[in-house]
C-alpha cells in the first residue's frame, strides 16, 4: 500500500468516526503517534500546542503526538471541554 492509499484509508475511517461521533475529536492510533485530521487537528493544536501539518500526497490537515504523550495530553484536550474518541490501530 502507497502512502497516499494509507492516508486515504486513514481519512476514511476519520470520516466515518466523525460521522458517528460529530461531537468528539477523533483520535487515531497509527504505529507510534496518535494522529487527529482536519478539523480536530486544529481545535486539538490550539489546546496542545502542536503543529498541524498537511500529508504531502493528500493535502490533508494533520497534527500527531507520540502515544507516550497520551496520559499528558488526553487530560488536557478533556479540561478544555472536547470529547475524545480514541481509535487504536485499525
Amino acid at each position: 500500500m502507497t502512502p497516499k492509499e494509507k492516508q486515504q484509508k486513514r481519512m476514511e475511517t476519520f470520516r466515518k468516526f466523525k460521522e458517528k461521533h460529530p461531537d468528539a475529536l477523533i483520535m487515531l492510533r497509527c504505529g507510534d503517534f496518535y494522529e487527529l485530521m482536519e478539523q480536530d487537528a486544529e481545535a486539538a493544536a490550539k489546546v496542545l500546542g502542536i503543529t498541524v501539518t498537511k500529508h504531502n500526497d493528500t493535502g490533508d490537515k494533520i497534527a500527531a503526538f507520540p502515544y507516550h504523550a497520551l496520559d499528558m495530553y488526553l487530560p488536557r484536550l478533556i479540561r478544555a471541554g472536547y470529547r475524545v474518541a480514541i481509535c487504536d490501530e485499525f
